[in-house]
């Protein structure tokens, strides 16, 4: 059983003052010139946080930022999370430009009820990677209740969401990875149906766990992108110069041939647009998946797909959603995967989206459109993994067993 936040008491009974709550935040997200360019993640942390406050307790926030292995790396400064913190909440928080020195344990202890510190870069120190026990003992130090809120990491464990749990008695979930929980694993034991995979992005490598997982429980799996082009190639389709995985041709060919075995459709395009040679051009071509020429590149679903992908989708009474139709970050090639857009938001179904591509195509098309969702994922690596049957160690040590 994993403890939740309401489960909690924030309040020291001895001392009648709020406790100083140690919580993992995932704020890896994209900064330039010191400016946040997307803040999903941040927002996503915020109810967590809301709830923490108003139950009286002390907060003390740590997350990694990019990969600087180990080194100080002031690109990689969570300087900038801390002023957008600052700025949604509309108050002061407090940061320290080291995590584990002595001074920053020291703002720590001596919190106020109600007050915020942020602690810099866990990835400054290389031992949080190496899971270190004693780095984890060090961060422990920050407080005396320890929350994991870092959806995304989950798949990992690393000093700040493994080791360190040793370290305390009351320990639980945030929010966000309950919510996450919520809609990626225990919608799927009893889900509403029919239900809809829509599968797509350049890859098949790390998606094969996720198909095989869902034959027998989707309805339909809708594949695009250019893992598609894998599938096509697989079944003898000429795909020009297409990019495809030459070393998944063997998977994709053994997924096709499960499915038939199985409850599940499994749909491919039936059509594609691209460009002749390489995609600087324009777009050139509208073709049918059996007239691809040698040189020719595939860069989204055409039209007879889209009809029949959306048709799928308004009948669905689930919808998950993992990876663009195609080369969604060029305008002449985003059509395929705008229209899979409004197909979901017109639908009535419960509608999960994850990844971070899928997520930017949305943001691209319709920023709006991202609260017509169920969902919305922080996970990336996380969700796949999940979504493919697997467990997230971070939260399996978090079980009370």
């Amino acid at each position: 059983m994993l403890r939740k936040l309401n489960t909690i008491d924030f309040q020291s009974s001895k001392y009648n003052f709020g406790r100083t709550v140690l919580i993992r935040f995932d704020f890896n997200v994209p900064i330039e010139n010191e400016k946040i360019l997307d803040d999903f993640r941040i927002q996503q942390s915020i109810p967590t946080i809301k709830f923490c406050l108003e139950q009286g307790a002390k907060l003390v926030l740590m997350s990694h930022l990019g990969r600087p292995n180990g080194n100080v790396d002031k690109n990689l400064s969570l300087i900038p999370v801390g002023e957008k913190l600052a700025e949604i909440l509309e108050m002061p928080i407090k940061f320290s430009h080291d995590c584990i020195s002595d001074d920053a344990i020291e703002v720590s202890r001596s919190l106020k009820d109600g007050e915020i510190h942020l602690l810099e870069n866990l990835r400054f120190y290389k031992e949080e990677e190496l899971n270190d026990p004693k780095f984890a003992s060090k961060l422990s130090s920050h407080g005396s209740i320890y929350i994991n809120d870092a959806f995304g990491l989950t798949h990992r464990l690393h000093a700040s969401n493994s080791s360190i749990i040793d370290n305390f008695s009351v320990k639980g979930i945030g929010l966000l990875i309950e919510k996450e929980l919520q809609y990626l694993s225990d919608s799927l034991k009893n889900p509403q149906k029919p239900l809809t995979l829509i599968i797509g992005g350049a890859k098949i490598g790390t998606k094969i766990d996720i198909i095989n997982n869902f034959l027998d429980i989707a309805d339909n799996i809708l594949i695009g992108g250019a893992m598609a082009n894998t599938f096509l190639f697989s079944k003898g389709k000429n795909i020009g110069k297409s990019l495809f995985e030459k070393e998944k041709v063997k998977n994709a060919r053994e997924i096709l041939e499960n499915a038939k075995k199985s409850k599940t459709k499994i749909h491919l395009p039936l059509d594609s647009t691209g460009s002749m040679n390489n995609l600087i051009n324009k777009k050139d071509f509208t073709l049918k998946t059996n007239q691809i020429e040698d040189d020719m590149v595939i860069a989204d679903i055409g039209p007879e797909t889209v009809e029949l992908y959306t048709s799928i989708i308004s009948k669905s009474k689930t919808v998950f959603w993992n990876g663009t139709m195609g080369v969604s970050e060029m305008s002449h090639f985003s059509e395929g995967n705008n229209k899979i857009i409004d197909s979901i938001v017109s639908s009535n179904s419960e509608s999960i989206i994850g990844g971070g591509d899928t997520i930017s195509s949305i943001t691209n098309y319709n920023k709006s459109f991202l609260s017509e969702f169920s969902h919305i994922s922080t996970g990336g690596g996380a969700t796949l993994h999940l979504l493919g049957g697997n467990k997230l160690p971070a939260i399996d040590i978090l079980d009370i067993k």
